[in-house]
């Protein structure tokens, strides 16, 4: 009997389990939805953004102009920015990112490069300061769903560090939201900023929906276009006084959308990382009630033996 309640304190353990992981799960998907809001309410700012700086590349020319964020150093010093989260409980999503920019760490490091790392989140943090990295600058609490004020506040540090010289080249080490069961880790240079190429013609939009009680995924294409600047458009601002108030916006931009990324990949990651384990225990309680059972009849079979052979010996 002891193995039976043994089977039994088990099967309860697995079945509060998998209400804890059921939760998680649910939670994850709205804030999955609210994740794919934001970067569905962001995206038109940043495309139309994107498109000016290349209307105006292409009218006005920025070769001559004295803008630090767009000149091209003889690179010497690289600072990899690495996107992880505080949690856990979110399948691979936090070590495909350390190792990633692993990776790329010593990538640069054989090509000769001096590396150092600004790292956001306590996984990354936790994991790179255990094998003594160098750390120029940590971020931590940050919100699951980013905010422009975040992205400022980062987008200030490593502006300041790039102006000052001592650093040469940022890339940024993040995981880019594909759909709600895939993501991947992507490497994108940050600064020096280059205005060629930076709108995207058109881009897949995954939406996470609910029809008749079941969770899904909706997905659409959308078309960014705009029209060029007028021939006939006259600029009072030199191409100075343009970039000096474009490129910083389109810098914090860029890690918005970049931290918005990762946010909705995360929050996937932990709501597919949630489900499999809902659906793990689910099966792991039914092979555990049919091994209960089997038990508790073998149990019943050998009381009624007993009995009936010590009926016969009474006999």
């Amino acid at each position: 009997m002891a193995n039976l309640k043994e089977i039994r304190d088990r099967i309860s353990s697995v079945k509060n389990t998998r209400k804890i992981t059921e939760a998680m799960r649910l939670v994850a998907a709205a804030k999955v939805r609210r994740a794919q809001e934001q970067v569905l309410r962001s995206r038109p700012f940043a495309d139309r953004l994107a498109r000016v700086l290349q209307n105006l590349q292409t009218r006005m020319g920025f070769g001559g102009a004295d803008a630090p964020l767009l000149a091209a150093r003889d690179v010497r010093r690289i600072t990899l920015l690495a996107v992880t989260g505080d949690r856990g409980l979110c399948g691979g999503y936090n070590s495909n990112i350390i190792k990633r920019t692993e990776q790329r760490f010593a990538e640069l490091k054989d090509q000769g490069y001096d590396v150092d790392m600004v790292l956001m989140g306590r996984k990354a943090i936790t994991y790179f300061q255990n094998r003594s990295y160098p750390i120029r600058a940590t971020f931590t609490g940050l919100e699951q769903v980013p905010t422009a004020a975040e992205a400022d506040g980062i987008a200030s540090e490593v502006l300041a560090e790039f102006l000052s010289g001592s650093t040469d080249r940022v890339e940024i080490i993040f995981t880019k939201f594909i759909n709600l069961v895939s993501s991947q880790p992507v490497v994108q240079t940050l600064l020096p900023l280059d205005p060629q190429g930076i709108a995207v013609s058109d881009d897949e939009i995954f939406r996470l929906i609910t029809r008749d009680g079941q969770l899904g995924v909706e997905v659409s294409r959308r078309e960014n276009a705009s029209a060029p600047l007028p021939s006939d458009f006259v600029f009072e601002q030199s191409p100075e006084q343009l970039l000096n108030a474009l490129l910083p916006l389109y810098l914090s931009n860029q890690l918005l959308r970049s931290l918005q990324e990762a946010a909705a990949s995360e929050l996937a990651s932990r709501m597919t990382a949630m489900n499999n384990a809902s659906d793990n225990a689910k099966a792991l309680a039914k092979t555990l009630t049919l091994d209960y059972n089997k038990a508790r009849q073998a149990a019943i079979t050998q009381e009624i033996l007993e009995v009936v052979g010590g009926s016969t010996g009474m006999g």
